[in-house]
């Protein structure tokens, strides 16, 4: 052989080894690519299921607060329909709401305008009253609601 062969011999086993080399870093490169990609992914789904989470929760509390809304919004017939009951007996309240028993000393003293005049006052303090029970209970039960809805158990 000669000296040309031999050079050239050397010459094509070390640029097989670069290559060689070149390769192993690469294929080592897109390896570690691929972790990472596999591990971004991961951390998208995981962030993608929490906004999801959030959006169904925030949409849950906004259902409970229209519901809410529209109860405070239906008080305010309470008081007249109450009243209105009363009035037909088709509604009695305690002994304890239907009348103060000073008014009654007053009463015997009272005209006739003025008995009719604490009638229909008491009348509407008793609508008044009920309105701010049922106001009472909704807020008590959207309250409730929300914190149900909050600890609810989440099913991913």
């Amino acid at each position: 052989m000669t000296r040309a062969h031999i050079l050239a011999g050397l010459l094509l086993f070390l640029a097989g080894c670069l290559l060689g080399r070149e390769w192993r870093d690469r294929s080592a490169d897109i390896a570690a690519g691929k972790q990472e990609v596999k591990q971004l992914t991961s951390q998208v789904l995981a962030e993608q299921g929490a906004r999801a989470l959030e959006q169904s929760k925030g949409q849950e509390l906004a259902k409970i607060g229209a519901k809410h809304e529209q109860d405070r919004e239906a008080a305010g017939a309470v008081p007249a329909a109450v009243v209105a009951d009363l009035r037909a007996g088709n509604l009695q309240l305690r002994r304890q709401w239907a009348a103060c028993e000073t008014n009654r000393v007053s009463e015997s003293a009272a005209g006739t305008a003025e008995r009719d005049a604490l009638a229909e006052l008491r009348a509407k303090d008793q609508g008044d009253l009920v309105r701010i029970g049922r106001d009472a209970d909704d807020q008590v039960r959207a309250c409730q609601e929300t914190v149900e809805a909050d600890r609810a158990e989440v099913v991913p």
